[in-house]
């Protein structure tokens, strides 16, 4: 009996998962998006290992984004990083369907990479205790972007990952994630949040030696 190839799951890395969740938080009156990154060798399974923060406003705008897809892309160059995907938090909490600006971002990732994935933060899943991640997928099929029924998302560390994302909401961290937005209002900023990226990191190394 010939079975047909599933998409499989989506693996997403505590880095990529909590610095969706602060960009979300940070802007919650607003719509937010950034793009999906692996640092894996392409084919088989997507593995989403970081991510960039873009926009909190004016997400319809394309020459921001423009040039914002221009410096990610250059930055993954130098970094042996690919972009495998978008994600997106509608300032409609209930509200998790992509919209037009997300599926034209997500069709022009998918030309570069053909299973990349289309995240939508759910905005009713945003808080503390939710024992879920906070993500839908959608899948490309036919042209459209449809809620995948098919690739689930899997976080390897999903308790210290949710600890660690509630951990820097309490203390205010949400304010350290720097956006492309935020780095265009003032350019020392870093949009690749190395300090951020680094305190992470930090968090969850106890919990990776105690394993």
């Amino acid at each position: 009996m010939h079975m047909t190839e599933t998409m499989g799951e989506v693996e997403l890395s505590c880095l990529a998962y909590v610095k969706m969740f602060l960009h979300a938080s940070q802007f919650p009156r607003c719509s937010v998006n950034g793009l999906l990154l692996s640092s894996n060798a392409a084919g088989g399974a997507v593995c989403i290992t970081e991510c960039v923060p873009l926009l909190h406003s004016h997400l319809s705008l394309a020459p921001i984004t423009q040039v914002a897809l221009a410096q990610a892309d250059a930055w993954c160059s130098q970094t042996q990083q690919r972009i495998v995907g978008y994600y997106q938090a509608n300032a409609c909490v209930s509200d998790s369907s992509p919209t037009p600006s997300a599926l034209k971002i997500a069709d022009k990732i998918f030309e570069q990479c053909n299973n990349a994935v289309l995240l939508m933060v759910d905005g009713e899943k945003m808080f503390p205790d939710c024992r879920v991640p906070a993500v839908v997928i959608y899948d490309r099929k036919d042209a459209c972007w449809v809620l995948s029924d098919e690739r689930t998302i899997m976080l390897r560390q999903w308790e210290e990952t949710r600890s660690i994302a509630n951990q820097l909401l309490s203390s205010g961290d949400q304010a350290l994630l720097v956006d492309f937005d935020s780095h265009l209002d003032d350019i020392t900023r870093d949009w690749t949040n190395q300090n951020l990226n680094a305190k992470i990191m930090e968090l969850l190394s106890p919990a990776n030696g105690s394993v």
